[in-house]
């Protein structure tokens, strides 16, 4: 079934932050030996009778046998690696059954890896590379050489809802990863992003079995942090269900002079009756980072050496803060035995600030930056509803899939500039708050954006499901309201439609092996002729990505494999000419080679990783000037290893070793700037027993072990220096 439910202101010191009762949060945690509830390590993580997430979130890493209960289907490698995930309009679905690549994290893997943040889930994934935000703190993820912002990851299948720069992993029951376009499945991004592929959030829902468990942990330099999981069900045939977590983090990270915040709390409910089923989780999430490391602009005279990796050249005064209050409910009725119809809502309120600076600096590290104030808020509703049905007709199946959606957002936006002061990445010196010598006026409303659709799909199966082949469209509507700063005065109006088709194959040669195969769009938002073209003002129909995928899966029970080819050419807006005239006659292709590896392929060791080659070429440019140059930010080579080995004769006790390689990425168009090939290790153990009749897991991990000085990511131009030696610790305690 389609988604069956189974501002500117000077340096603000500590004093004056808003943070949460962090200590409070110890207590509780600490306190909940009171609380004596059976501790278990359930199969579902949706309430609903479906592994919707991991099969035992506390599970130790010895890699024991899965035990199934019910209908459910046990996950790769002793549940860290889901079978199914969210693929937009299509649903939850098989990936086996699926002719996408996507890989699904359980929460089960970002408690056994802990991971702070998205970035820290994504790490060992091969086809994913992490770069910060433009001037701001986002985490920005690359997939198949295209970048997707935080703006544009799903929630539960719906954009608009999700924070947009950090999102707290604690949080998250599971973590889908689909590599390529979508332009049908999630429909157009609003942020226009997502081109090589998409990231989707599941929340955390109520387990089968009960659960209490409090975790503590430790990150280098001082970060102490605490969380309560709480999961149960209730009533005649535990038909309620009720999932809260709640969690911070605070102090010192392993940069010099940088800390962070977080908190989060979130709710969930559900209910699943023998007709109809609902679920509805809200959350809040507040990050706060102080004195935060920031990328590096270059001025096109040289690539400096990166400094040390715990160095900070950020400015005393810089901060961000960002608050988040967003939730979504689903309801789904089944009118017959193969009819469903649904119907959910989310919606979002963000209240963003921060006083930003990132250095302008040359092949020696030397150059200038300036102040920047932006205060911002942002309000999103979206929602959809549809019809799922199951046909018979002949020796044919049918999954027609028909569904409408809408998205409002609105955004509150001003701006504060300072002149520009020097700055040097290897000699820090503090410099006094800078004044402002430009403003936006109060905050106003500068954006809004309105998206709507109409899809509609088929999955036909032939030969008893051997072979389905997936056909379907989505009609998508997009209007972006531009607004001047200051007075609120309407500056523009942009309205246009588009059609996003899919066909997709798949064949299964036998219980192990399928082949697959994709032809699919992306959307973006098309743009508008600038200044300096005769045309100027002139707005053009949405950009349209084409992709063109082919590949093979195994499955042998507890391990899984992808292997896949693609192509995806993305067309962009070039000017030239005389007199100059703005057209979209630009064009990049990525052409490239996917194979991952999860699970345990034997017993005792478990295996995340793989490798990933990109060719990417700019195919078309201005006056081909740049014509067969490497598109800027995309490495040639990506390799990952994540392995964890089960200590033999010693129960509970595990081993991990991760290797992340990634190639040189050029940093310009014209291929002159170029960032060397990194290499990263890391390390960790962790045990499980028993202690006086409660499950206790015991974690310690370092990252970047060697402490490796090297720049992560040369996307959008910038460059983002990698993380320094990072010690994690953690226990968990079931009660």
């Amino acid at each position: 079934m389609r988604h069956s439910i189974h501002a500117a202101a000077p340096r603000r010191s500590h004093a004056h932050v808003r943070r949460a009762p962090l200590p409070w949060l110890l207590a509780l945690a600490l306190g909940c030996g009171a609380v004596h509830a059976q501790s278990s390590q359930p199969d579902d993580q949706s309430g609903t009778g479906q592994t919707n997430g991991s099969t035992a979130p506390n599970t130790p890493r010895t890699l024991q046998a899965v035990q199934v209960q019910g209908t459910a289907t046990p996950n790769f490698g002793g549940g860290e690696i889901a079978r199914q995930g969210n693929l937009g309009a299509l649903g939850e679905q098989d990936l086996m059954n699926t002719p996408f690549s996507m890989t699904s994290y359980t929460e089960d893997y970002i408690a056994n890896h802990q991971a702070y943040t998205i970035a820290d889930v994504v790490a060992n994934d091969p086809a994913v590379r992490v770069g910060d935000g433009f001037g701001n703190f986002a985490e920005v993820f690359v997939l198949r050489g295209f970048p997707l912002d935080g703006d544009d990851i799903t929630f539960d299948g719906l954009y608009g809802i999700i924070p947009r720069q950090l999102v707290d992993a604690d949080a998250i029951g599971r973590l889908d990863v689909l590599r390529g376009a979508s332009a049908f499945l999630y429909g157009v991004s609003p942020g226009g992003s997502g081109i090589g592929g998409s990231i989707n959030v599941e929340p955390k829902w109520a387990l089968d079995t009960p659960l209490t468990r409090a975790t503590v942990d430790y990150g280098s330099d001082s970060q102490a942090g605490a969380q309560l999981d709480f999961s149960r069900r209730f009533g005649p045939d535990d038909r309620y269900g009720i999932r809260v977590d709640l969690g911070g983090r605070d102090g010192d990270t392993a940069i010099d002079r940088e800390s962070r915040h977080s908190n989060h709390q979130s709710i969930a409910f559900d209910y699943r009756g023998e007709k109809f089923r609902i679920k509805a989780d809200i959350s809040h999430q507040l990050q706060r980072i102080d004195d935060g490391r920031n990328v590096v602009y270059l001025s096109g005279d040289g690539v400096p050496k990166p400094p040390p990796a715990s160095a900070n050249y950020a400015q005393p005064w810089s901060y961000s803060s960002l608050e988040d209050t967003y939730g979504v409910v689903r309801a789904e009725y089944d009118f017959l035995p193969d009819l469903t119809g649904y119907i959910t809502a989310g919606a979002d309120h963000s209240n963003e600030t921060g006083e930003y600076w990132s250095p302008t600096v040359d092949g020696s590290g030397n150059g200038s930056a300036y102040r920047l104030g932006v205060p911002y808020q942002n309000d999103a509703q979206t929602g959809e509803a549809g019809l799922n049905a199951h046909l018979v007709t002949g020796a044919v199946t049918h999954k027609i899939n028909l569904s409408v959606s809408a998205l409002n957002q609105k955004k509150t936006v001003s701006y504060t500039f300072s002149s520009t002061f020097p700055a040097d990445l290897y000699n820090y010196v503090p410099i006094p708050y800078p004044p402002t010598i430009l403003d936006g006026g109060v905050p106003v409303v500068t954006g809004r954006t309105k998206l709507h659709s109409l899809a509609l799909s088929d999955t036909l199966g032939f030969a008893d499901d051997q072979v389905l082949l997936t056909v379907g469209a989505r009609q998508q509507s997009l209007q972006t309201l531009g607004y001047a700063y200051g007075t609120g005065a309407e500056t523009s109006d942009y309205r246009k439609s588009a059609t996003s088709p899919v066909i997709g194959l798949v064949v299964k040669l036998n219980p192990n092996f399928s082949l697959f195969a994709n032809s699919i769009q992306g959307l973006s938002q098309g743009p508008e002729a600038p200044i300096g073209a005769i045309n100027v003002g002139q707005v053009f129909p949405p950009y349209r990505s084409r992709q063109l995928e082919t590949g093979i899966k195994y499955d042998q029970g507890g391990f899984g494999s992808t292997f896949s080819l693609f192509q995806i050419k993305q067309p962009n807006g070039i000017t030239s000419g005389t007199p100059a005239v703005f057209s979209i006659a630009g064009e990049q292709r990525n052409r490239g080679a996917e194979w991952s590896i999860y699970g345990e392929p034997v017993h005792g060791l478990k295996l995340i990783g793989g490798a990933s080659y990109i060719d990417a070429k700019l195919t078309q440019t201005q006056d081909g000037a740049d014509n067969g140059n490497t598109a800027v930010g995309v490495p040639k080579w990506q390799y990952n290893a994540g392995l964890e080995w089960a200590v033999p004769h010693v129960d509970g006790l595990g081993l991990d070793l991760g290797l992340t390689r990634t190639a040189a990425q050029y940093a310009d168009v014209a291929n002159t700037l170029r960032i060397p090939a990194w290499t990263r290790v890391d390390a960790g153990i962790d045990y499980a027993t028993t202690i006086d009749t409660r499950a206790v897991t015991f974690r310690a991990a370092v990252l970047n072990l060697a402490n490796s000085n090297y720049w992560a990511s040369a996307l959008g131009g910038y460059l983002t220096e990698g993380a320094a030696r990072t010690v994690k610790l953690s226990a968990s305690v079931d009660f």
